[in-house]
């Protein structure tokens, strides 16, 4: 749909391809609920209230409408079921959206682990935005099944759907300055970086965030 098909279907020229009639309708900017209608065309919202003409017509009963939810923090692997699977859990619940941290796969598969679940992704009806890991193995600590340096996430980078450098867990790494975590932060600098730093506060927790991390 055009600009200017868009314009005339909100101006109420014509039929719009579905009309949600008698909907509670949650405006989550204000906090308010309007009841009203909402006409949708071409996949897009194009107006609300009466008078739409509309090819199809749902009557929502006085239902709450919502916009689809953003789940910004999840590692859907941690399901335990592939990703068409987990859609299927929870966009009927209204979640249409999700950022994974794959660091779990990827700890057990390496970059394997996360092109799974990449490539799973694709098809399903939930938007599904990856944010690389940062930290595998966690800790030295651990028998991983790999070891994922900067060098490794730099071929990913640019993948559809990649969006920004998974929770940085290696807190004391990255305010001491450790190369590996530095590499990490200056591969993705100007984009998103999640962080994660519990019980940080003062001067460390200002190196921390100088460092890169900023959600």
């Amino acid at each position: 749909m055009g600009t200017v098909e868009r314009i005339r279907a909100a101006r109420g020229g014509g039929e719009v391809d579905l009309l949600l009639a008698d909907c509670r309708l949650v405006n989550v900017l204000s906090g308010e609920v309007h009841q009203t209608s909402v006409a949708v065309d071409g996949g897009v919202v194009v107006g609300l209230g009466e008078g739409y003409e509309a090819r199809n017509r749902v009557d929502a009963g006085g239902r709450f409408v919502i916009p689809g939810l953003i789940d910004a923090h999840v590692h859907t692997e941690s399901s335990m079921v592939a990703v068409g699977r987990f859609a299927s859990a929870v966009v009927p619940r209204g979640t249409t959206a999700v950022v994974t941290d794959c660091h779990e796969i990827a700890n057990v598969m390496g970059v394997p682990g996360i092109e799974y679940i990449m490539e799973s992704a694709a098809g399903v009806p939930l938007d599904v935005y990856v944010v690389l890991p940062s930290c595998v193995p966690a800790t030295p600590l651990e028998t991983s099944g790999a070891v994922l340096e900067a060098a490794d996430l730099e071929p990913l980078l640019d993948r559809p759907g990649v969006v920004g450098l998974g929770e940085v867990m290696n807190f004391p790494g990255t305010i001491a300055g450790d190369p590996s975590v530095v590499a990490k932060l200056e591969l993705f600098a100007g984009r998103p970086v999640d962080g994660h730093a519990p019980g940080l506060s003062g001067r460390d927790l200002c190196a921390y965030i100088a460092a890169g991390p900023d959600s």
